[in-house]
């Protein structure tokens, strides 16, 4: 497999997290005790996978850090880190108290720093939302589907995405095709994987539907020139997780706060990831992710792969 990465060497991405200095997004003026169990270090640290562009992602989270920062009466920062290795490796070193992670970046913030969900996004009728991955490619392609992608080149995501990276590696291997036998790019992120495709640089591209949406919806993908030739099985979507490191009496409250918080302080960040319109967050545990630790399991990954 030939794989190359636009994005910096993730190794300085995992350098500048060990240093990581979060900046104020979003909270209280006010604040508890540095002492208090709800505000442990006078303030929340909150970190946000980077599966879509930062000036989307800053502002959406930071309706919901102020929400959360008013139920806990402790200001919320929020920071989107660089890259899903950068955030796991975040809240193992103790930099981040909260992260919202993908569902593979979850099994291993899980494995490495003891993350555990929490909350995660609510439709409008009160189920946890779900999203799908994709392959794509040009209408009128050769390829018309993922057993045509032999000698073909493809766009992913980037290392650690669910729906950018593995599921789509999966759905290669039981379609019996060797990852040597493709030119495989990762793109940076899901974004810069469409396009990929739209600017004519790949023959096919990952195209999960929350990214589908967003592009669709700013005009920047019209489904009517592309053919999705692959499709994976609902996915739960995103966790919000707390550090496993955090005292019991921390993860009650923020459990608590994050489950009463309104639909409205959650509905821009459900947006991102396709939950239109959105309810409030739903409680979530290990188990409603086992599917992504099979998952890894089958691959064989671990962080190295990060």
């Amino acid at each position: 497999m030939t794989i190359s990465r636009t994005r910096s060497a993730i190794t300085g991405a995992l350098a500048l997290t060990a240093a990581l200095t979060l900046a104020a997004c979003g909270g209280s003026s006010t604040a508890s005790s540095a002492d208090d169990a709800t505000c442990p270090h006078g303030k929340i640290r909150f970190g946000v996978e980077p599966f879509e562009d930062p000036a989307k992602l800053t502002p959406a989270f930071k309706v919901v850090g102020e929400a959360l920062s008013e139920k806990l009466d402790c200001p919320v920062e929020i920071t989107v880190v660089d890259s899903y290795a950068a955030e796991v490796l975040a809240m193992k070193n103790g930099k981040l108290d909260l992260g919202v992670f993908g569902p593979l970046g979850y099994v291993f913030a899980s494995q490495e720093a003891g993350a555990e969900p929490v909350a995660s996004f609510g439709t409008s009728d009160g189920k946890l939302s779900t999203y799908n991955g994709g392959i794509w490619v040009k209408k009128g392609s050769p390829i018309t589907s993922i057993d045509d992608l032999k000698g073909q080149s493809l766009a992913l995501s980037e290392p650690g995405s669910t729906s950018g990276d593995a599921l789509p590696r999966q759905a290669l291997a039981d379609a019996g095709i060797k990852e040597s036998d493709l030119d495989i790019t990762y793109a940076g992120g899901h974004p810069e994987a469409l396009l990929a495709l739209t600017h004519g640089k790949v023959d096919a591209a990952e195209i999960n539907s929350q990214q589908l949406a967003t592009s669709t919806s700013e005009g920047q993908f019209d489904e009517a020139d592309y053919t999705q030739i692959w499709q994976s099985d609902p996915i739960p979507n995103d966790p919000i997780t707390v550090a496993g490191s955090a005292s019991p009496e921390f993860k009650k409250a923020v459990k608590d706060a994050l489950l009463d918080l309104p639909a409205a302080a959650v509905a821009k960040a459900g947006s991102l990831l396709d939950v239109d319109p959105a309810g409030p967050l739903l409680a979530v545990d290990k188990s409603t992710y086992q599917p992504l630790f099979d998952l890894a399991e089958t691959l064989g990954l671990t962080t190295d792969d990060l």
